[in-house]
This record gives C-alpha cells, structure tokens and sequence, in this order.
C-alpha cells in the first residue's frame, strides 16, 4: 500500500523574524522608559563627578599641607581620604552595581514593556500563520539568512505604536 504524503505534510514550516533592538528604538514606550533611565543614570554619575572632585581636591589639599601635619593630623586626613574613597566605591555599586538602582529601574521600566512586545509578536505570529519567530539583531544574530518579506519588525512596531486591539 503507497501511502502519499498531505498537503499539510509536505508544506515546509513558516518563519519570520524581528528585529529587537529595532523595536525597542523605535517604540515610543521603550523611548520614554529609556529617557528616564537615561536621566537617572545622567544624575547619579553627576554625584559620583562631584564626589570624584571632592576627593580630588581633598588628596590636592592633603599633599599641600602634608609637611606641616603631625603624624596624628597627617593619619587622619588619610583616613578620611580612605573613607571618601570607599563611600565612592558603595555609591557607586548601589547605583550602577549589577544588582544597582539602575539595574532595578531598567528591570522594572522595560519588563513590561518587553512582554507587551512578545504578546505583539505572538499575535502576530497567529495571524500571519508563523511557526517559527526569530529575533535577529545586531546583538545576537541568531538567523544566519532570511528573506525580507518575513521581516516583521515594521509591522510590530507599527502595532506597538498604534495600540493593539487586546489593550483596549
């Protein structure tokens, strides 16, 4: 008995892709998120210039008067020095550190934005009768070739901008 493959059978799968890093540029959401880190991050490493200044111009300052300081005064200044340094050192771990507020911000300002992103996709995906979605960014290439016409990218951020019908 010949048995003959379907239609469904022998239909190769359907694939897409995106562009992440293109989305998150150009989504107005990403952008303000993105802005308001950025002003974040701008005001926490002004506090850290002026902490920098003032542990420079004290160490200036300690090296001027070095020669005219008691071995007691002379200790204590580098203490001091010593404990601006490390106050600089923690500033700077609890703002820009790995698990930093900058780290805390960036999670929460663009988690929400990155599962609105993914249900846009995948709304997508079903209209568009995709089986597989790649994202294909200059971070990670993760498709080595893929034709224009399945490049969804314009479509998800035109959605994004638009609203989707699910946000209404």
């Amino acid at each position: 008995m010949l048995h003959l493959p379907t239609e469904a059978q022998t239909q190769s799968p359907k694939i897409g892709y995106v562009n992440s890093a293109k989305i998150l540029l150009e989504y107005p959401d990403a952008q303000e998120a993105n802005k308001k880190l950025d002003n974040m991050g701008r005001s926490w490493q002004s506090e850290l210039e002026r902490m920098n200044k003032e542990l420079q111009n004290k160490y200036e300052d300690y090296q001027k008067k070095e020669g005219l300081l008691t071995e007691q005064e002379k200790r204590a200044q580098r203490e001091d020095l010593i404990a601006l340094e490390q106050r600089i050192y923690q500033y700077r771990q609890e703002k820009f550190g790995a698990d930093g507020d900058l780290a805390i911000a960036t999670d929460s300002l663009l988690r929400p934005i990155k599962q609105k992103v993914i249900k846009v996709i995948e709304q997508i995906a079903k209209e568009q009768k995709l089986q597989f979605v790649f994202d294909r960014n200059d971070q990670i290439l993760v498709l080595l070739y893929g034709e224009a016409k399945y490049d969804y990218t314009n479509l998800v951020i035109d959605r994004l901008k638009r609203g989707s019908s699910s946000d209404k």
